[in-house]
């Protein structure tokens, strides 16, 4: 049994804006249409299904999956995400200084099936037979070997190495889903744009706010930072009942957030302001973001409902959005303040850093490039308190 979903991806605006045909199909008729071509394949002869099964448009039940980075904290998440898919099966993990250990050496709360899985020494050359393969590497250092990995392995990038780079396509997966779909290299995006540019698109797309002239405050959580590499301003006693703003001026987030921006509203964002700060909560991402424009509340709001008709993972919320909502889920809340008497519009995105914001974005990536369900090993509530 297996999903088969129809990608067109060609001439498509960017969904929700006020102009123009929906970009979303609601879920039963993605549903129906899947049931209908999978009806289909199934009649083809074998030699076409299998030609089907090589573009990537039929998914099988076990998806063969790798992740590298397994023991940081981003391919931690994306290994408990992929324990519990319905159609993935982790047959690979690779690691440095944890290669030769368990998975439940390093994760004693591993599901049994995974216990005794062996994290390899990562060497791009010497992969087994995979489908997918997810990387969680230290910005810089998955952009050579992951040019070694052959090309029918279909790859999510969770790092920032290829962001904006020619080859590769964008994973804003709620807001250009139909352009991911099919693609085999995809760049997760960080979790700082993950948070502000889900804010920012409904806006942008409709011309609400003036894209150049954009400030953002952001506040994240510890883990951000990863789990290997972090210096000694990153532990309890440093970051414990303690703010502290950093990358003023030139945080490795700004060229993309920058791009997608101008991407989105065909102008400049030569203004814009980014400043992140390191608050001490273990998840969690809140971007506070401040725009020039003449909408009201109202207005903005409308305009994010209708952008996001059929997502199934943004919420858009009459109140300010808390971090604690989005906790261990793939969920975006956005929410706006407007005074237009004052030009002002206020734009706020949560995320979960792990979440939203690196592994659970790069599953809802994987099933996109897989013709699976947007949903699917995804769907589970939030942590809550």
């Amino acid at each position: 049994m297996g999903w088969l979903v129809a990608c067109d991806a060609d001439g498509q605006a960017p969904p929700g804006a006020i102009a123009g045909p929906a970009q979303s199909p609601a879920a039963n008729d993605i549903q129906s249409e899947s049931k209908v071509r999978w009806s289909r394949a199934l009649r083809q002869p074998a030699k076409k299904l299998s030609a089907y099964r090589r573009r990537g448009r039929l998914s099988a039940m076990s998806i063969r999956v790798g992740i590298v980075g397994v023991s940081g904290f981003g391919g931690g998440e994306a290994m408990r995400l992929v324990a519990s898919h319905p159609s993935f099966e982790l047959i690979y993990a690779a690691g440095e200084g944890s290669a030769g250990s368990r998975l439940v050496d390093r994760f004693p709360g591993v599901p049994a099936k995974l216990a005794e899985l062996v994290i390899e020494k990562w060497d791009p050359v010497t992969l087994p037979r995979l489908d997918v393969l997810f990387a969680s590497l230290p910005t810089g250092a998955s952009a050579e070997a992951l040019a070694h990995v052959a090309e029918d392995v279909k790859i999510v990038d969770i790092g920032g190495d290829h962001r904006y780079v020619e080859g590769w396509t964008y994973g804003l997966a709620d807001v250009w889903p139909a352009q991911i779909e099919g693609q085999i290299r995809i760049a997760n995006p960080g979790c700082f744009p993950a948070a502000t540019l889900n804010a920012l698109a409904p806006l942008l797309v409709n011309k609400l706010i003036d894209p150049g002239n954009i400030v953002i405050d952001v506040k994240t959580g510890i883990s951000g930072a990863g789990r290997g590499g972090a210096d000694s301003k990153f532990g309890y006693a440093e970051s414990n009942e303690n703010l502290l703003p950093y990358g003023l001026l030139n945080h490795v987030h700004m060229p993309e957030i920058a791009k997608t921006i101008e991407r989105l509203s065909g102008g400049s964002a030569a203004g814009l302001v980014f400043t992140p700060h390191l608050v001490p909560m273990t998840r969690g991402v809140l971007a506070t973001i401040y725009c020039r424009g003449r909408a009201t509340t109202v207005q903005c709001l409308d305009a994010a409902r209708r952008f996001y008709t059929g997502r199934a993972f943004v919420r858009v919320t009459d109140k300010p959005p808390q971090t604690k909502w989005a906790t261990g889920s793939n969920l975006a809340f956005v929410s706006y303040a407007a005074d237009p008497e004052r030009n002002l519009v206020i734009a706020m995105g949560v995320v979960d850093n792990l979440g939203k914001g690196a592994a659970g974005q790069a599953v809802q990536n994987a099933n996109l490039i897989c013709g699976l369900p947007e949903t699917a090993g995804l769907d589970g509530a939030p942590v809550w308190p």
